[in-house]
């Protein structure tokens, strides 16, 4: 089933058979080029102490080659990461295929929760909020971390940046109990328009976002791999503590902050704004 967001066709998937779909045109785009899976994850209190609603995912292998999907995982549960196509592949496999390149902002509580609930082990992470906050050139400039809201809103402009932010606004209103709505908008069938243009708007411009802070050089790429990675191997840990103001500082080493102090890669971004999404 197809839903329309704004100017965007995003493919709603609430059974095995569109699971399966969905899969094979995963595997499809791997035997041609190297596929991007721009993914975020919406619940109730979206964590370990939670719910998974939706999974959200824009599918791109270049451009011009996009497509955008809504995985219903309150309506498939389990089965959302177990159904297999015909060549035995799962959900769960293709997240955990550290060969597929899976591109989040803030992947930590979505990792948590997809542990914590579906014991899906994220591999293959890159993390556009670790990207932006690699390219500033100083260790003190990295000691907080930016929201999604800043880092899209510096990036965007004009009519564009105007419709986004106002499908931000409308989303939020519905969901948010600080604006007056309530996290259960998730659970509520069909999806509204503005909810659909919230999820969608979380991934829309992941790519933008992630070719505007990538640094050509293998060292930074391998750097920002690792910390990825180390903060899915941190969410699962039993300590994991998914709400908080803890959360808006930097999890940098002494030894990587050196390491970026001293790259010369490191800069050309301006327009740094902080997190104030917790």
């Amino acid at each position: 089933m197809s839903s329309t967001s704004r100017n965007i066709t995003a493919e709603f998937i609430d059974d095995p058979e569109g699971i399966r779909a969905f899969i094979d045109h995963v595997e499809s785009q791997k035997a041609n080029a190297q596929p991007f899976l721009y993914i975020d994850l919406e619940g109730v209190k979206l964590s370990r102490d939670g719910t998974v609603c939706l999974l959200t995912v824009l599918l791109t292998s270049g451009p011009g080659r996009e497509r955008f999907y809504l995985i219903d995982i309150q309506a498939l549960q389990h089965s959302a990461f177990t159904t297999i196509n015909d060549r035995g592949t799962t959900l769960k496999d293709i997240l955990e295929d550290p060969e597929i390149l899976k591109v989040f902002f803030d992947v930590r509580n979505d990792s948590d929760a997809l542990y914590a609930h579906y014991f899906v082990k994220l591999e293959g992470i890159r993390d556009v909020q670790l990207m932006e906050s690699a390219t500033r050139t100083t260790t003190p400039q990295r000691k907080l971390i930016s929201g999604l809201s800043r880092c899209i809103e510096a990036t965007l402009a004009g009519q564009e940046k105007l419709q986004w932010k106002r499908s931000k606004d409308d989303g939020e209103k519905l969901w948010n109990p600080e604006k007056g709505g309530s996290y259960s908008v998730f659970e509520i069938r069909p999806l509204s328009a503005e909810v659909l243009a919230y999820c969608v708007g979380d991934v829309q411009y992941l790519p933008r976002l992630y070719r505007k802070y990538k640094k050509g050089t293998e060292r930074w790429n391998a750097l920002i791999a690792q910390a990825s990675q180390d903060r899915v191997l941190a969410s699962q840990h039993p300590g994991y503590m998914p709400h908080g103001r803890h959360k808006a500082l930097s999890s940098w080493t002494p030894e990587q902050n050196t390491l970026l102090d001293s790259w010369s890669e490191v800069g050309a971004v301006k327009d740094y704004g902080y997190y104030d999404d917790y």
